[in-house]
């Protein structure tokens, strides 16, 4: 019996990550009619945390980073995983998953953009026209077509604002992170990252003795909190980086643009959230956006990997998710 061909294998793991990352957002919303966003945070990376350091240790690969790095990677751990996933969860409580799952989408273009500002990147015509794309697409989503005081007030809307700007976090963490992920590696810089943001969550845990809420926690929801920790934190990494290491990096990246999908589905499907017009036109128009800023762009394939991991780094998930 012969074994699938190596590029197959790439492709379905890039596949499978991008599956679990476009879930997250459903399970994270199951999770929270139990789990207040603290315990659910500090749970789902705790298992994130182990998953990643037992992966390190499988490849013998260093747990603790070089101390000229710690400075940064703090930095990091407080955007991008305990300040993202603050905002982020927060805003999922008065939001939906499809909704949520389409203004994620407009992470790279803000990446683009910080990027232009503080490194000094060109951003031409065609990534303000991608920039213009996606803020449209942004706008459609967040007021359902229709911009008054009474869609504004909703509860919503406040949380479709978190979201979005828990996408600004995430392209803070991706900028931050360029450098050291290059001198670590994916998996360490990561893992460190992850360690900083989940150590952070740990008083707000205790204070509101977030322990006490496991009591009552249903089996849909242990399997939800466990979903994201070992499956999004952590599996998908996995996955993520096995694809990285066998097909370019730009390949690895054009599954990203299905995952919006694979979130509507889920959330249809496993919430019964509905879909309305004005969100699925606005989506496309984020995604129409993003694939405009990053057209024709010719980094290395190392760089690019790494900012394509970063972008999916806690959610992804964190995952942005």
């Amino acid at each position: 019996m012969t074994s699938a061909p190596p590029l197959l294998v790439a492709r379905l793991a890039a596949f499978a990550a991008v599956i679990l990352w476009g879930i997250s957002f459903v399970a994270t919303k199951a999770a929270l009619r139990e789990v207040s966003p603290v315990t659910l945070i500090f749970t789902r990376f705790a298992l994130g945390v182990a998953v990643l350091f037992l992966i390190l240790t499988i490849r013998r690969e260093p747990l603790i980073p070089p101390r000229s790095t710690w400075p940064m990677l703090a930095a990091m751990g407080f955007v991008g995983i305990f300040l993202h996933q603050m905002i982020q969860v927060h805003g999922l409580t008065l939001t939906t998953a499809v909704r949520t799952g389409w203004l994620i989408g407009l992470t790279p273009i803000w990446s683009a953009v910080l990027a232009a500002v503080f490194l000094g990147e060109r951003f031409g015509s065609r990534k303000a026209f991608g920039l213009f794309l996606g803020a449209v697409g942004a706008l459609l989503v967040i007021s359902r077509g229709e911009l008054s005081s009474r869609v504004l007030a909703l509860p919503a809307t406040r949380g479709d604002l978190l979201v979005l700007a828990s996408t600004v976090t995430w392209a803070i963490y991706t900028i931050l992170g360029r450098d050291i992920l290059k001198r670590l590696g994916s998996a360490r810089a990561t893992s460190a990252a992850m360690f900083i943001g989940w150590a952070l969550m740990i008083p707000f845990f205790v204070n509101t003795a977030g322990w006490q809420e496991y009591r009552s926690l249903s089996s849909t929801s242990v399997i939800a909190i466990v979903f994201l920790g070992v499956g999004c934190s952590g599996l998908g990494y996995l996955f993520w980086y096995a694809a990285l290491e066998r097909i370019d990096a730009s390949q690895v990246a054009a599954f990203l643009y299905i995952e919006p999908l694979v979130t509507l589905l889920a959330a249809v499907a496993l919430l019964g959230e509905s879909v309305a017009v004005t969100t699925v036109l606005g989506g496309i128009l984020v995604l129409v956006g993003v694939v405009t800023v990053q057209r024709r762009e010719r980094a290395r394939p190392a760089t690019e990997a790494s900012e394509q991991t970063l972008q999916r780094g806690g959610r992804r998930g964190s995952d942005q998710g």
